[in-house]
Formats: structure tokens, C-alpha cells, sequence
């Protein structure tokens, strides 16, 4: 049994860690700490675990085995190092630092304390991702040569628990980055770990266009990322991430490669389709990606577990973060810049 601790008790907890913990026969929620101690109580309400007063009271409790970070952006670090000197294994949310220098800590922190990190990467969880990843490996369109992939929706003023333009999401000191850090991360761990090459070169624009906050003036963020990038295996291709598609979500990759090319995302009814240059078509119904209008189970919360009790390495560990993270830090100098910029990890 693996015992948890939450920290936060945002959307991120109620919509995916929170019902995911509790539905797992392995594992149980025994304390929640939230500064908003009336979203701590609900979430109790509905998953079981008693409210702590403070994030050092719910640390230093002995019957706690794993804690969540799932806290505004700015304090994945500080919070993930404080559990892992207290003992916990540590499941946190993307991004799992502001810094590469703070990401670097996180790993040192849980090889000295011998305890798992992983980082709630979800994407390369959602079953279209795992089977074209399988398809890939198969040589299903041969040898890719460039790609386009996307992660936007209207905005996560309705999904924050912060209804409205006041959320953090829209605050630099808070979520340290936009769209590029709520959406463009995933995309970043999802392209190379599909393709199963690094990024090596970046060059994008990261711009606020629209948004506003509770003021009536620009966030502080952007809302809006069009990166591209290049691989080590020498495919080139897009990355881009919005607030601001109002009208529909869009998660949509599109791989083209020697002999055809696989799109992930775009239909419904078969999230999988390949495309190849002879003609030959084949669609594979496999499941859906989660979207905020329609909530699936992540897997993450899932994988973790089973990495603490194998007591074996996370699969999306603090490594993995780590190298998204760099990709998102590559593409906000390259913005700053008007340079192309190497991706250092």
C-alpha cells in the first residue's frame, strides 16, 4: 500500500490524482494540505484523508509514503525537495521546475535519498500516443522526416479552480511560464519520446496576444508559443501551444514520413490513421487523449505507483522532466533572443 500526501488541491488533484489515487487497490490518500483550506476540506470530502494546517505538518507525518506536488508552477521544486529530505517519493506536475539548476537539485535530491521522482508527463500515457509509438517501432511510415504537433484550447481561466482572469496561471511569479509551460511541455516530452531522439536546436516565437488579467491588461505570460525544432536524429518539424483556440481543443500530431504519414488525434472514431504514398490506408480505434471537457484516466498516478512498489526507476522520471523542461527553457531564450538556440540538458 502506498500511503499519499497531497499539496494542492487544485483542478490537477480533483480532476486526475485525487480519483485516481483513491481508486487504486494499492494505494490511499491520507493528508491534504491546500493554502485555500476549504478546497482541502472538499477534496477530503470526496477522497478520503485528513486536512493538515501546513505543507511541514503533512511532510512530517510518518504514515505518509508519497507525496503529489500539484502546486502552481513556481513551487514544484522548493515543495518536491522538502518531501524528498523528509523521506517521500514524489509524483510532481509539469513543469517540474523554473530552472534547470532547480531540476538538477530535484534529481540529486531523490538519488540521495533513495526515493522515486517522477514527473505527471501524461501524454505519452494516452493509448493513440502508446499505439502510434508501437506503430513507429514497427516502421509503419518508414523513417520520419518532419512532424507537427499541437496542444491548444481557450484558455485554463475555466479549468483553474481560480475561476476568471485572477487564476495564476496568468502570473509570471506563480506559473513562471504560459501556454509554453501548461501545454508546449507536453508536446516537447511527447515528440521525443515518440520519435526516440533528443532535441538538439530550437528557434520560436512565445508572445501574449490576447489574454488579460482581472485588470483589464496583458498577462504576464504568454498565451501563445509556434516553436520549431530540430532533432539529434535529424528530423525537423513544429511545436505550438495557445490559450486562445476558443473554439475546439487541439491536440493533434501529425508524423510524415518515408513511406506515409500518421495522424494522432485529429478523428474521434479512429485517433490513430496512417497514411502511406502507395495508397494503403489503415485506422485504429484505441481510445481517446483526455481534454478538459472530457476527462480520462492519466495513467500517471497509476505508474507511479507501480514504480514505488516494484521499487523500480519511473518511467517519466525527474530525467525525463528534465529534458522537456530544457526543451521549454531553449524555446523562451531562442523567443527573447530572435535566436536559434541549442538545447542544453
Amino acid at each position: 500500500m502506498v500511503r499519499f500526501g497531497l499539496l494542492g488541491a487544485g483542478s490537477i488533484a480533483i480532476y486526475r490524482h485525487a480519483p485516481e489515487i483513491s481508486s487504486h487497490p494499492c494505494a490511499k490518500i491520507v493528508a491534504i494540505y491546500d493554502p485555500i483550506t476549504s478546497r482541502a476540506e472538499w477534496l477530503a470530502e470526496q477522497y478520503g484523508g485528513e486536512v493538515e494546517a501546513s505543507e511541514k505538518a503533512l511532510l512530517a507525518r510518518q504514515d505518509i509514503d508519497a507525496v503529489v506536488v500539484a502546486t502552481p508552477n513556481a513551487h514544484h521544486a522548493r515543495l518536491t525537495l522538502a518531501a524528498l529530505k523528509a523521506g517521500k517519493h514524489v509524483l510532481c506536475e509539469k513543469p517540474m521546475a523554473t530552472s534547470l539548476a532547480d531540476a538538477k537539485k530535484m534529481l540529486s535530491a531523490a538519488k540521495r535519498a533513495g526515493r522515486k521522482l517522477m514527473i505527471g508527463h501524461n501524454q505519452r500515457l494516452m493509448p493513440p500516443h502508446i499505439k502510434a509509438k508501437q506503430l513507429l517501432r514497427d516502421g509503419a511510415i518508414g523513417e520520419v522526416l518532419s512532424f507537427r504537433t499541437s496542444f491548444g484550447h481557450g484558455g485554463p481561466e475555466m479549468w483553474s479552480q481560480d475561476k476568471g482572469a485572477h487564476t495564476w496561471f496568468f502570473k509570471k511569479e506563480e506559473a513562471f511560464v504560459g501556454s509554453m509551460g501548461d501545454l508546449g511541455v507536453h508536446k516537447a516530452d511527447l515528440i521525443r519520446w515518440l520519435l526516440d531522439s533528443e532535441v538538439t536546436e530550437v528557434g520560436a516565437f512565445v508572445e501574449t496576444l490576447a489574454k488579460c488579467n482581472d485588470k483589464g491588461q496583458p498577462i504576464t505570460v504568454d498565451d501563445n508559443a509556434v516553436c520549431i525544432l530540430r532533432l539529434a536524429n535529424g528530423s525537423v518539424g513544429q511545436l505550438t501551444a495557445s490559450w486562445t483556440y476558443s473554439a475546439a481543443e487541439d491536440n493533434v500530431t501529425i508524423l510524415y514520413g518515408t513511406k506515409g504519414q500518421m495522424v494522432i488525434g485529429a478523428n474521434p472514431e479512429f485517433p490513430v490513421e496512417v497514411m502511406l504514398r502507395n495508397g494503403e490506408m489503415a485506422q485504429y480505434k484505441v481510445g481517446g487523449v483526455s481534454t478538459n471537457e472530457a476527462q480520462l484516466p492519466s495513467g500517471i498516478p497509476d505508474a507511479f505507483i507501480d514504480a514505488v512498489l516494484d521499487d523500480v526507476e519511473p518511467e517519466i522520471s525527474g530525467r525525463e522532466g528534465l529534458k522537456a523542461l530544457a526543451i521549454v527553457l531553449a524555446c523562451l531564450e531562442s523567443a527573447a533572443s530572435r535566436q536559434i538556440v541549442k538545447v542544453a540538458y
